[in-house]
């Protein structure tokens, strides 16, 4: 397999919604491709994160941009009180507080060079190579998870921005066989509203490469991942997150050295990694496809395809779960094993659909699907085949989640992937940087389980049991 860890410029994941308050917040259209790395409280923009190319294709200085209009007045007067010459003649001054600056400024380049490696050589925070240039974006590359000792200095003196943001910040990091993600939240005001999501991200670091035929963490794959998971706990740090909570799935129950991650987890998090049983994995991604699903629409089946893992779960009613099977098939661990070929063979397909039908089967001997009259399906396989079926030009969430993926889409679907080879899946403008090459093992998964049920249609979610760890260490169901 390739595509294990770097990412594509052509993939990016925008709400329309987003874009247009940007768009307000900034006074113009935006130039450049751009993702939200961090939310106010009220939900809207503070953080973006730009692509190291504009429109043009040209290269754009600044990675992290802060756009909330009051967190920018409020950075602008340090800058009008002089702080940045300051600041540099203390960089200079100040061998331990100028190492440190020198830091920031190579781990923002390394960050760049995730979406474009040739980006590395750019510079660091706001496109420079030393010093200090801009206060504004130091404080957006600390939002945004960079160890930056001046965002840090900037913070103190400017936070909270907001006087209505309110304490109990959570956050949760999912860490898949394929994928690490991020939740930020904040309560509702009384406890009994919705919560806010501050931050929500998505990095294919492939942890589990690897562990199906080895039994352990590949050293590459661990490094990388816990890189970002360094990183995203400081970006929830840097939110106010009282508390950090990582669970880890299929890849890290079946790894020796699963040791390794717990202890960096416990570095980087202050708190124990939780590695997830298969039914408490079951009843966290039922908890969050489910909630606030119309009750009368019950009992539902929620199928959650992962890398290394396929949960089946069924519940009469929303969050609450009645019967789980968590099955050794997910899209790395049967690609690994079924996929010679690139593109697949028709005896590649073969091999892959005998293996999906055998973890089916044992699905339908532990739950009653029959009972079922909604079929839920959540993770990047379900949302991914639903952006491409949809024909989206980029990747927005408010156009997938809870709509209708009906089961000629799907295989429509597949067939148009299996054709292709790696390199063209990457690039299509919805498919995740490190998707590309396991999708078809995960779209296996889903039109067999549509045959086999008889499901004419699935209601794909966005959340899952990313939702379900962060709901819970809110208290709120």
């Amino acid at each position: 397999m390739t595509n294990t860890g770097s990412s594509s410029v052509q993939h990016s994941e925008l709400r329309a919604a987003d874009l247009a308050t940007v768009a307000e917040q900034l006074g113009r259209e935006p130039t450049v491709p751009f993702t939200v790395t961090a939310r106010c409280t009220g939900g809207h923009p503070l953080v973006i994160r730009n692509a190291p190319l504009d429109a043009d294709g040209a290269p754009f200085p600044t990675t992290y941009w802060l756009t909330c209009p009051d967190a920018v007045k409020t950075v602008s007067r340090l800058e009008a009180d002089g702080w940045i010459a300051r600041l540099n003649e203390r960089a200079n001054d100040d061998e331990m507080f100028g190492a440190a600056v020198a830091a920031a400024h190579e781990e923002a380049a390394e960050d760049r060079a995730r979406a474009l490696p040739d980006a590395r050589a750019w510079g660091g925070v706001g496109g420079t190579r030393r010093g200090i240039k801009c206060l504004h974006a130091h404080y957006a590359n600390r939002l945004g998870g960079g160890d930056d000792v001046v965002g840090a200095w900037v913070a103190q003196r400017v936070e909270p921005v907001h006087p209505t943001q309110r304490a109990h910040r959570v956050a949760a990091i999912d860490q898949g066989t394929n994928s690490c993600r991020l939740l930020v939240l904040e309560p509702g005001p009384d406890g009994t509203e919705e919560p806010t999501e501050l931050a929500r991200d998505m990095i294919i670091t492939r942890l589990g490469v690897g562990v199906d035929r080895t039994g352990r963490f590949e050293p590459e794959a661990l490094a990388r991942t816990i890189a970002v998971i360094d990183r995203y706990c400081r970006r929830a740090r840097a939110l106010a997150a009282e508390m950090i909570r990582v669970g880890a799935t299929s890849a890290t129950r079946d790894a020796a050295n699963r040791d390794e991650l717990a202890d960096a987890v416990r570095r980087s998090a202050g708190s124990e990694l939780e590695v997830i049983t298969g039914e408490q994995e079951a009843a966290l991604s039922f908890l969050g496809a489910t909630r606030g699903l119309d009750p009368s629409a019950g009992p539902f089946l929620v199928v959650d395809i992962g890398g290394g893992s396929t949960e089946f779960v069924l519940g009469r009613h929303p969050t609450l779960t009645d019967h789980a099977i968590s099955v050794q098939m997910g899209s790395v661990r049967l690609t690994e094993r079924s996929i010679r070929n690139d593109p697949p063979t028709p005896d590649d397909l073969d091999r892959l659909r005998r293996g999906v039908r055998r973890g089916i089967g044992e699905a339908a001997a532990a739950v009653p699907v029959g009972e079922a009259r909604t079929f839920v399906s959540v993770a990047g396989t379900a949302t991914t085949i639903k952006a491409i079926a949809l024909g989206l030009g980029r990747y927005d969430p408010d156009r997938i989640h809870r709509t209708w993926l009906h089961a000629a889409e799907v295989e429509r679907v597949l067939d148009v992937l299996a054709g292709m080879t790696n390199e063209a899946r990457a690039a299509i403008p919805v498919m995740a940087p490190g998707r590309g090459d396991v999708i078809v093992a995960g779209a296996v998964i889903l039109v067999e389980t549509m045959r086999r049920f008889g499901y004419e249609r699935t209601l794909v979610s966005e959340t899952d049991i990313l939702d379900g760890l962060a709901l819970e260490a809110l208290g709120v169901r």
